[in-house]
């Protein structure tokens, strides 16, 4: 298991809230590594990515079709992106190098998803990845 895997289940799945997670690679827009039993296929990778590339309010009018589910986005700006279907959701947070994406599902707090994915942005971000 590598570092980035294990720094992935034990910020985020450790919490109990995040139901999985991955780290995209933005230059070459493609899945470096995701939790055991998350895949994440190349059209998501681009649909992330694109969340990012266009306006931010447009991400928010248009939401995200992600892992066949369409998502209403109810946040988008710079560096983060969250959205929701009924219950479950997808928090995606931008760093230098990276995409980290981790999602929720029915009975976890999407609160403490959010909290946990940015504060891994934040670290990410001030080591430079």
């Amino acid at each position: 298991m590598s570092y980035m895997q294990t720094l992935l289940l034990d910020t985020l799945l450790g919490t109990k809230h995040v139901d999985s997670a991955a780290l995209i690679k933005l230059q070459e827009q493609r899945l470096c590594v995701a939790t055991p039993g998350f895949s994440v296929m190349p059209n998501d990778v681009q649909t992330l990515v694109n969340g990012f590339a266009k306006n931010p309010l447009q991400t928010r009018r248009e939401g995200l079709y992600f892992k066949e589910k369409d998502y209403k986005c109810v946040r988008s700006d710079e560096y983060s992106l969250y959205a929701k279907n009924e219950n479950t959701g997808v928090v995606i947070v931008k760093t230098h190098l990276y995409l980290l994406v981790a999602t929720y599902t029915e009975g976890m707090y999407p609160s403490v998803c959010v909290e946990a994915t940015e504060k891994l942005g934040e670290y990410l971000r001030k080591k430079g990845s």
